[in-house]
C-alpha cells in the first residue's frame, strides 16, 4: 500500500512522526511518501530534527504577508501536484490545519481516499478555534478512515452520521510521540537543557492562538503578572511564539519580571522537559492539553471552548477563558491544592496508551484492531 503523509506545522510533525515510524517498520507492506507543505517552516524544522523525519516532497508555498485564501490556494495546487506525481493509495492528514484541509481536498478532487488522524474533535463553534474548527469538520466530510483519539471524539463523528465501520478509536499519537522522546532520556533523565530556575518548581506558560490575539492577550499578560507576584517561590517560563502579534505584546507587557523568563520557542523535546519540571501549565495550546497528563501535570486552559474535554472530565485541566481574574483563580486553585501531583499521577491518561500509530497503520492495511477505550 502506498501512503502519502502530509504535514505543514510543528504539531502535525509531532503527531505524525509515530505514524511515519510505524509505517517504516512495516516496509514490506507500506511504501511511504512524506510531504512537507512548509506552512510553519522554522518551527517545522525543529520538530523534524527531534524525530529524524525527512520529507520526500517539500512545497514552497509561503510568501510574505500571505492571506489565508492565498495560502490555501497554493497548498491545494502544490498537494495536487504531489498526488499526481506519486499516485498514493491513500493520503494521511492530521488534525485541523490549513495544510491538512488543503491536502484532504486535493486528494478528494483526485478521488484518492483520505485518512484523518485526530478526527472528531469539536467545539461546536465555527469561530473558535478559527479556522481550525471548520477545517476539521470539512476534512471529516472527505475522509474514508476516521481515527478519533478518544471515545468522546468518536461519539462526535457518530452524531454527524459517520458509519461506525469507518471509525477506529486509536488514542492520541502525541502519547506515542512522548514515548519516543522518553526512550532517549537515559535512565529517565530528560535531555540536557539549562534549568531556568534551579531549585524552584516551574509554571510553564504558552499562548499563541489566533483568537487570543489583541485584548485577550493583554488579559493573559495581566494574569501572569499577578501570579508572578503571588508566587515568588515559583519560576514562570514562557516560550514566546514567533508571531509578531504575540511576541511584541508579550515582550512589552512581561519584560523585567524577576521570576518570569521569556524564552525563544522550544522544540518538542524541550517542551516535554519543561513539563517534567513543572507543577502547573497555563496554556491555550491543544497539544499541551494532551501532553500534560503524561506527566501528571494539571493545566489551566486559556480558551472559551476546548475540543479536548477529556482532560477536564478526567480532572487534569480547568477551562478558564481569557479574563484576567478567571485565569488567576483557576491557577490558584491548582497551586494551593495539597499533594496535587501525587493525586494526578494515579489517574489514567485519558488521551492514549502509546499504541495509536500501530492501530492506524494496521487499520489502513485491513488488519483487525482493538480500539482504545479511554
Amino acid at each position: 500500500m502506498k501512503l502519502l503523509i502530509a504535514f505543514g506545522t510543528r504539531p502535525e510533525v509531532i503527531k505524525l512522526a509515530p505514524v511515519i515510524a510505524q509505517a517504516q517498520r512495516r516496509a514490506d507492506d507500506v511504501q511511504l511518501v512524506v510531504c512537507s507543505t512548509g506552512q510553519h517552516r522554522e518551527m517545522l524544522e525543529q520538530a523534524m530534527q527531534v524525530f529524524g523525519v525527512r520529507p520526500d516532497v517539500e512545497l514552497a508555498v509561503m510568501r510574505p504577508d500571505q492571506t489565508l485564501p492565498a495560502l490555501t490556494a497554493r497548498l491545494i495546487e502544490g498537494m495536487s501536484d504531489a498526488i499526481t506525481t506519486h499516485k498514493p493509495d491513500a493520503v494521511i492528514v492530521q488534525g485541523d490545519t490549513t495544510s491538512a484541509f488543503a491536502a484532504a481536498l486535493a486528494a478528494f478532487y483526485q478521488q484518492v481516499p483520505v485518512a484523518h488522524v485526530e478526527a472528531g474533535l469539536r467545539t461546536g463553534d465555527l469561530a473558535s478555534p478559527f479556522p481550525e474548527e471548520l477545517n476539521r469538520v470539512l476534512v471529516g466530510r472527505m475522509a474514508r478512515w476516521h481515527f478519533p483519539p478518544t471515545p468522546a471524539a468518536a461519539a462526535n463523528l457518530l452524531r454527524e452520521g459517520v458509519a461506525p465501520g469507518a471509525i477506529t478509536v486509536t488514542g492520541n499519537t502525541v502519547v506515542d510521540a512522548i514515548g519516543m522522546v522518553r526512550t532517549r532520556w537515559a535512565g529517565g533523565t530528560p535531555a540536557a537543557m539549562a534549568d531556568p530556575f534551579p531549585g524552584k518548581d516551574l509554571v510553564l506558560v504558552t499562548a499563541h492562538r489566533r483568537e487570543n490575539h489583541g485584548p485577550a492577550l493583554l488579559q493573559i499578560c495581566a494574569a501572569l503578572r499577578e501570579l508572578c507576584g503571588l508566587h515568588p517561590e515559583l519560576g514562570f517560563v514562557f516560550p514566546v511564539h514567533l508571531n509578531p502579534r504575540v511576541r511584541e505584546v508579550v515582550l512589552a507587557e512581561l519584560g523585567g519580571i524577576a521570576n518570569l523568563q521569556l524564552t525563544a520557542p522550544v522544540d518538542f523535546e524541550g517542551s516535554l522537559w519543561l513539563q517534567s519540571r513543572s507543577c502547573l501549565v497555563i496554556t491555550d495550546s491543544g497539544g499541551i492539553q494532551e501532553e500534560a497528563p503524561s506527566f501528571g501535570l494539571p493545566a489551566v486552559v486559556m480558551r472559551e471552548h476546548t475540543e479536548r474535554s477529556e482532560g477536564i472530565d478526567a480532572g487534569f485541566a480547568t477551562l478558564a477563558g481569557t479574563i484576567t481574574q478567571a485565569i488567576v483563580q483557576a491557577a490558584q486553585a491548582w497551586l494551593l491544592m495539597p499533594n496535587l501531583r501525587t493525586a494526578l499521577a494515579r489517574k489514567a491518561n485519558p488521551y492514549g496508551d502509546g499504541m495509536a500509530s500501530q492501530r492506524i497503520v494496521a487499520t489502513l492495511l485491513g488488519e483487525p484492531v482493538e480500539g482504545f477505550h479511554g
